[in-house]
């Protein structure tokens, strides 16, 4: 894979059990619910999904237990033409995320137990140092260990590879990271967790830019739902508006959506501010699908939008 137009992406697989129903339970509490699903999840693996099927060569690394659900994720990627970069064991299970789902507005509450994917180590990331080297766009997360992430993002930024650091879940980490990071890509709680104010609006959203910007990071790219994401950087602040794609089944996966679209487009030197559009129209069409790596649209799926508006 060379800089013309690769992606790696650091992160992790889990399966998707998802539940519908019109509530959660209250603790003590059984309900019935109206539908469930399981499929291949985690916001790596989301994303690099997400990426492979906008048209880039991505490359995933990460960890997998020796199980059903490990060969459940290695079909996934060989299905989508993704080359991995993935340690199996028997210590560890292969991850697996409970996601409810409303079966009225789609809004999601999500547990995810990463499993094997939680013992990635700086020593893996070592292993796969010429992947992130060599690529052109460098994605990972907070899913997995965030000291796996940190090694990464130092692999990719020696070798002049564009970062994108999605910090979800909120989870804390090395301020040493900010300034490794091109693009950084919060939805609005987590922005919310790293400045230390609520990020409910736009104006708090620019407000948040400024101090993600402060610890040094490039681009701030908040991610807010329905209203779109604020790509905010030293010369401009813009709000790239979110797509209508249809009715909205399930929001589950759109911030990895955008995330991987948002590379997909970076690696085939999109300009920054077209390449967030690009990433808003791919989650605009997920969440009209269920589940989350299978609701995520096709390159050309993709460009029929963008051409509609």
């Amino acid at each position: 894979m060379s800089k013309s137009g690769g992606v790696a992406i650091l992160g992790i697989f889990v399966a998707d059990l998802a539940f519908r129903s019109g509530r959660m339970p209250a603790v003590g509490e059984t309900i019935m619910g109206s539908g469930f699903a399981m499929g291949p999840g985690g916001k790596g693996s989301n994303q690099a999904v997400a990426a492979a099927r906008a048209g880039a060569a991505v490359t995933f690394i990460s960890r997998l237990g020796q199980d059903s659900f490990g060969d459940i994720a290695m079909a996934t990627w060989q299905k989508e033409g993704i080359t991995t970069r993935v340690a199996r064991s028997g210590d560890a299970p292969t991850g697996a995320a409970f996601i409810y789902v409303n079966d009225t507005n789609g809004e999601n509450a999500i547990i995810v137990v990463p499993g094997a994917a939680g013992l990635i180590s700086v020593a893996d990331v070592e292993a796969a140092s010429d992947s992130i080297s060599n690529a052109r766009v460098f994605v990972t997360q907070l899913e997995q260990p965030a000291d796996a992430a940190l090694r990464a993002l130092q692999i990719a930024k020696a070798a002049g590879v564009t970062t994108i650091f999605n910090p979800a879940p909120a989870a804390p980490f090395d301020a040493a990271i900010y300034p490794l990071v091109d693009y950084i890509t919060p939805n609005e709680s987590e922005a919310s967790s790293m400045v230390g104010f609520p990020v409910v609006s736009v104006d708090d959203a620019r407000k948040a830019g400024d101090a993600l910007l402060a610890k040094g990071v490039g681009t701030a790219l908040i991610t807010l739902g329905e209203k779109g994401a604020l790509f905010h950087d030293k010369t401009q602040s813009i709000l790239v508006p979110a797509f209508n794609a249809g009715t909205v089944v399930e929001t589950a996966g759109a911030g990895d959506a955008f995330n991987g679209g948002f590379a997909a487009a970076l690696a085939k030197g999109m300009e920054p501010l077209a390449a967030a559009r690009f990433g808003c129209a791919v989650a605009g069409i997920s969440v009209t699908r269920a589940g989350t790596a299978p609701a995520m649209p096709s390159l050309d799926e993709v460009e029929a939008l963008l051409n509609h508006i």
